[in-house]
């Protein structure tokens, strides 16, 4: 039988492996004890129960009301046992009835010991969720415990009580372990189960690629880049957007780091799977471009209303852009999330494609109205931020805006609309000699002025 030091050693070692607050367990165990007085004396016993966590002593004292006629044993006791105990006893009066741990029984002990390891189940299991809830996409790592059926059972270094799992449709073919070995792998969701929460972790979800870029590129960490798209297919090919919010910082080379350090230690990772890491556009017709590297794209057309790019490659790129059995327009497709159908140069003619193949350049007008605010000279930097914040990136977004247009921009003040108003005046006004040369070009017989430089 155990006695009531050594269940107090019990709960030091308790705390020590569960990592538990001291005073919970107490709490815990003070429970228990009650539940085992509710095994020996009924539902409606009454006690007190003091611990002594110094001394690892413990003390159980059940309250009895005193009563002419005994109708509940476990709450009640007779005025004639009560006086055996104290002749001043009265009816009414509460006897205090100490109970030696070591009376409990097998059966009462094991109450309060069941009670004692709900208890901690339930803790666990809560700190389980307020842990991992908000970590989904994140890395972790582990040991494999056990291979059940293709499934890899993880013990988790950080977290050794939570149950982690990653499944077979989880793990990369190619790759091949063994129990023993350290794992790493990105959370993807958190399960609810009858034993609680379980976590899934997964090395084939393009969140795994994102997490592992996270960790080898700093700037991806400030927030400085950003990783806009991912897609891939496992164990052969991924493609993942970039973009930066500091026009100082290339994107792509951030990513790639130095002699390709940072990109070829997310390749390790990934067991030598190709990676293609391009610019992020809003326009689709760009991002479709870069999205079908390392191929060369000669035109592209888009129908936004199908969410469809056509593009035109020439002959001896035709099958780089398709890829081994398709592969690199299929990701270059999930990538933009537009549908893209390729045509060889011959292919495109031959079906009458809209327009030359290269188009001659547009006016020098149309080329100035493509240029980046953040690349005009003298374009107030404030100015900049709030018209990128509302959508507005080129000179031809904001040509045709009056005062009061500029106005409703959120964030747009007086003074900056004025500033924005008198820049565009002095960038649009036309010099003398550029009316010469208008002047020139009307005139018949005269040569022909040369064309603008883009």
């Amino acid at each position: 039988m155990k006695t009531s030091a050594e269940v107090a050693a019990a709960l030091k070692e308790l705390e020590k492996v569960k990592q538990l607050d001291r005073g919970e367990l107490v709490e815990l165990l003070r429970e228990g004890i009650h539940a085992a007085l509710i095994k020996k004396y009924g539902p409606n016993v009454r006690s007190e129960i003091e611990i002594d966590e110094l001394g690892g002593k413990i003390r159980v004292v059940v309250l009895k009301t005193v009563v002419e006629t005994v109708e509940d044993p476990g709450t009640q006791i007779s005025l004639e046992e009560a006086r055996w105990e104290d002749p001043d006893f009265q009816i009414g009066d509460v006897l205090e009835e100490e109970v030696p741990f070591e009376t409990f029984g097998r059966t009462a002990v094991q109450a309060a010991k069941q009670r004692i390891i709900q208890k901690v189940r339930e803790g666990e299991r809560t700190r389980i969720r307020e842990e991992f809830s908000d970590k989904v996409g994140e890395l972790l790592s582990g040991e494999i415990q056990q291979i059940e059926r293709g499934k890899l059972v993880i013990m988790l270094n950080k977290f050794r009580e939570a149950e982690a799992i990653i499944p077979y449709r989880e793990q990369n073919p190619r790759e091949h372990f063994h129990q023993g070995d350290t794992i790493r792998a990105v959370l993807k969701k958190l399960e609810e189960t009858p034993k609680g929460p379980r976590l899934i972790l997964s090395r084939a979800d393009p969140m795994f690629v994102k997490a592992l870029f996270k960790l080898e590129v700093p700037e991806i960490q400030q927030g400085i880049v950003e990783i806009r798209a991912v897609a891939r297919e496992v164990g052969g090919r991924t493609k993942i957007a970039v973009s930066s919010r500091d026009d100082s910082i290339d994107p792509v080379g951030a990513c790639v780091g130095l002699k390709g350090s940072r990109v070829q230690a997310v390749v390790n990772e990934l067991g030598g799977e190709r990676i293609d890491i391009v610019p992020w556009s809003p326009d689709p017709e760009r991002f479709a471009r870069m999205a079908l590297a390392p191929a060369r794209v000669a035109r592209v057309f888009s129908d936004p209303e199908t969410r469809t790019i056509q593009a035109i490659v020439d002959e001896d790129q035709l099958s780089l852009a398709i890829g081994r059995n398709g592969q690199n327009v299929r990701l270059a497709s999930e990538l933009t999330g537009w549908k893209i159908d390729l045509y060889s140069s011959r292919e495109w003619l031959e079906r009458g494609g809209e327009g030359p193949l290269f188009a001659p350049l547009p006016p020098a007008d149309d080329l100035v109205a493509e240029v980046r605010l953040d690349e005009l000279k003298g374009m107030p930097a404030e100015a900049v931020k709030i018209l990128n914040a509302a959508g507005m990136e080129t000179l031809r977004d904001i040509l045709d805006l009056d005062r009061e247009d500029l106005l409703k921009i959120p964030g747009m003040t007086e003074q900056l609309t004025d500033e924005l108003l008198a820049f565009l005046a002095e960038l649009t006004e036309e010099s003398p000699e550029s009316e010469a040369a208008s002047e020139q070009q009307q005139t018949p017989g005269t040569p022909e002025a040369p064309s603008p430089t883009p």
